[in-house]
């Protein structure tokens, strides 16, 4: 099997994106602790429901 790199526009691509989903998880956050309402979350093979104003 070949290896491939990545060219230096695609790994901008894919840290902008990583940048994305953690400013999207931030606000998530941030919203459910103005509406306390808890956040889903994949832990350890299940989903679990945490409560981030606490």
């Amino acid at each position: 099997m070949k290896k491939t790199t990545l060219s230096r526009e695609d790994k901008r691509f894919f840290a902008a994106v990583a940048r994305s989903i953690r400013r999207a998880a931030r606000r998530a956050r941030e919203i459910a602790r103005m509406h306390r309402t808890p956040i889903y979350v994949w832990e350890n093979g299940r989903i679990i429901a945490r409560r981030p104003w606490e």
